[in-house]
């Protein structure tokens, strides 16, 4: 899942090399943390929000198979 995300979210913004995901897991729910450079912060969020919706829609699809919940925090 974090080749996943970096690999959608690096052609979105300035500095690929930037491009941080963190992994915590929880009883019922798996959360990624994405960090990208300040600047890049509106370019992954998009215009109302619709690149995060996007990716956090594909996770959701890639993840199908798993019994726990998908979610993406973007720092």
């Amino acid at each position: 899942m974090k080749a996943l995300i970096e690999t959608m979210v690096a052609p979105l913004v300035d500095f690929p090399e930037q491009i941080v995901v963190h992994q915590r897991e929880e009883q019922h729910k798996v959360i990624y943390q994405l960090q990208v450079h300040e600047s890049d912060i509106g370019k992954v969020i998009g215009k109302d929000g619709r690149n995060a919706r996007a990716l956090r829609t594909v996770l959701r699809a890639a993840a199908h198979d798993c019994k726990k919940r998908i979610y993406l925090d973007i720092m």
